[in-house]
């Protein structure tokens, strides 16, 4: 069943909307206390580079992510001076009604739902889900290897606990495997221990590849329409690219890629085969769109991914996402603005979910945008406008 087939069913009973009535911040990157009640549409901010327009942002995402979107250290998120920092928030269709989360200088992170510590951060992974479009996504495009491994393990890690699961599985069995795989490499060492780590590696390692196969299959011709309704002529397309993707038996043929490629490992330290080192593979007339895309292609590509993020919230888990919108319409011309404005209507048969909209000017907010509440940043410091 396609991605558009499994979100028409949950449209159908009407998927849970999520949106925060509250939200305070303290000593998060230049934001030294913001205390902001949202009304349920959202707000649109405006305020010059630099001020904190995508501060906040990045401080409503780690509600969902528990890190930073864009991979900084939780330390580096500390306002300078201060010994932590705490995001709190009161939320509508969340499991959870009052998520807080608090962050030292020693990395040491409390995350609490309802009033009650979480015992392990994974439960509080994805407490309030959103979806974050910002001229950064160009990298999803653009970037290596990794950006699109991030975000098939990110939007499959909160959309499903087995993927969840599997991923924190096989992450600490290929640390303990790279580690096996550098002793090896001393003289005089043994490589026994090796392979002690394989099966596990195997067993979780089959999980992800076969769930991110499973979701591209699935995603494929909505992300292709998406490019183009969004105003792409020429035809676009993902693809799960791995040397196992098309085993029958994905388990025993990753156990066998790891015991034939142990010696080979065990020169270079490190594991070559395995979903670590697979790839979301996008293509424009079916070549790279890295090498053959322009920016605006590349943003439109990346745009589309986005939206498939937001429809497997709502496919799987039943909830119409927070829409966090960082100058998404950057490198975009009108009509491909208008289009994307059209497609997040989209997202729900009651119009757009909550939305913070963060614009350097007042004339970029779209007219589709004009109902949200208006607010300006200077400083860090986030003011009501009249």
């Amino acid at each position: 069943m396609t991605l558009s087939a499994l979100t028409t069913s949950h449209a159908a009973i009407g998927a849970e909307r999520v949106a925060i009535a509250r939200v305070d911040i303290r000593d998060f990157r230049n934001i030294e206390r913001a205390e902001m009640d949202l009304p349920a549409d959202g707000i649109a901010i405006v305020g010059d580079n630099g001020h904190g327009k995508t501060n906040l942002l990045e401080a409503l995402a780690y509600l969902q992510l528990l890190r930073s979107l864009r991979g900084v250290r939780d330390r580096d998120l500390i306002r300078f001076g201060a010994p932590a920092f705490h995001i709190g928030s009161v939320a509508t269709g969340t499991a959870a009604h009052h998520v807080g989360i608090g962050v030292d200088r020693a990395s040491r992170k409390r995350v609490s739902l309802d009033g009650v510590d979480t015992p392990r951060l994974t439960d509080a992974l994805g407490a309030v889900p959103s979806v974050c479009f910002s001229p950064a996504d160009v990298a999803l495009i653009a970037g290596a290897p990794a950006e699109r491994r991030r975000y098939l393990d990110i939007a499959l890690a909160l959309s499903s606990r087995r993927y969840l699961g599997a991923l924190r599985h096989y992450r600490a069995a290929l640390a303990r495997r790279n580690a096996a795989l550098r002793a090896a490499a001393r003289p005089g060492a043994r490589s026994s221990s090796v392979s002690a780590w394989e099966p596990a590696l195997a067993e979780h390692g089959a999980v992800l590849i076969e769930e991110r196969r499973s979701w591209v299959t699935g995603g494929q011709s909505e992300f292709s329409e998406r490019c183009a309704a969004i105003g792409e002529r020429a035809p676009m397309a993902i693809a799960y690219e791995s040397p196992l993707s098309d085993a029958a038996d994905v388990r025993t043929a990753l156990a066998d890629a790891l015991a034939k490629g142990r010696d080979h490992d065990v020169r270079r330290g490190m594991t070559h085969a395995g979903p670590h080192r697979d790839d979301l593979a996008v293509t424009l007339r079916e070549r790279d769109l890295r090498i053959v895309g322009s920016a605006g292609q590349q943003r439109t590509a990346a745009i589309a991914l986005r939206l498939l993020e937001a429809e497997t919230f709502r496919a799987r888990g039943g909830v119409q996402p927070l829409l966090l919108l960082d100058d998404p319409f950057a490198e975009l011309d009108r009509e491909r603005a208008t289009n994307v404005l059209a497609l997040l209507d989209q997202l729900s048969a009651r119009g757009t979910g909550q939305t913070v909209l963060c614009v350097p000017r007042e004339d970029e907010i779209p007219a589709e945008f004009t109902r949200l509440e208006r607010w300006r940043v200077v400083d860090g410091v986030f003011a009501r406008l009249a």
